[in-house]
Formats: structure tokens, C-alpha cells, sequence
């Protein structure tokens, strides 16, 4: 399944925004995209920041519930660590084959 990420529901509003029920709904969708376009790999770090950056903007919303309001701090805070988690992945997947790499061209000395 294709993600269109210039569709405005993967773009965090940088005021927080007026709706929380629009922004609910979509660090929902967001999730489920998430959910189900993981492969082995782990999924994509883009759309888990995007995930963490609406629940920090929902979290942080004055007119929420508080329950809610604290369900989306500490979420937020828990897909900030799978963002950080991923992304060490990455850097050491990309080390690991620039090193197998050079271990390929190097001609062995015999």
C-alpha cells in the first residue's frame, strides 16, 4: 500500500491546531499506517516523528481532557523512543555495510 506524505493528514500543525478531534483521528490513521506498512526492518522513522510530533501538539492542547492529554504526553514520548530506536538501527545497519563493503574491495593480501 502506497502512503501519499504530501497529503496535508501527515503535516503536524505548528500551532497545535483548533480540532482535537481532527487530530486524534489522524495520529490514528497515522498509526494504523505505521502498523501496517512495517516490515522486518522496523517501520518508517518519517511517519513514526510525524506520529510523536501530533501527540506532543494534541498533548499539549489546553481545551483536552486531561486523561487524554496525559495518554498523548506519554505516548508521544514512547514514539519519540521508537523514532531514536530506528533511527540508531539505521546508523548501524549503514556502518555494518560500509564496512562489509570495503571488506569486499579490498583485495586480500596473500
Amino acid at each position: 500500500m502506497a502512503i501519499e506524505h504530501s497529503n496535508p493528514i501527515f503535516l503536524a500543525p505548528s500551532h497545535g491546531g483548533h480540532n482535537p478531534e481532527l487530530m486524534l483521528s489522524a495520529v490514528l490513521h497515522l498509526m494504523s499506517h505505521y502498523t501496517a506498512g512495517s516490515d522486518d526492518a522496523g517501520g518508517c522513522v518519517k511517519l513514526a516523528s510525524v506520529i510523536e510530533r501530533h501527540l506532543k501538539a494534541l498533548a499539549s492542547l489546553p481545551d483536552l481532557a486531561p486523561v487524554l492529554s496525559a495518554t498523548c504526553a506519554q505516548l508521544s514520548e514512547q514514539w519519540a523512543s521508537e523514532v531514536e530506536r530506528n533511527i540508531h538501527e539505521q546508523e548501524k545497519t549503514n556502518f555494518l555495510s560500509r564496512i562489509m563493503a570495503r571488506a569486499r574491495t579490498v583485495p586480500s593480501v596473500a
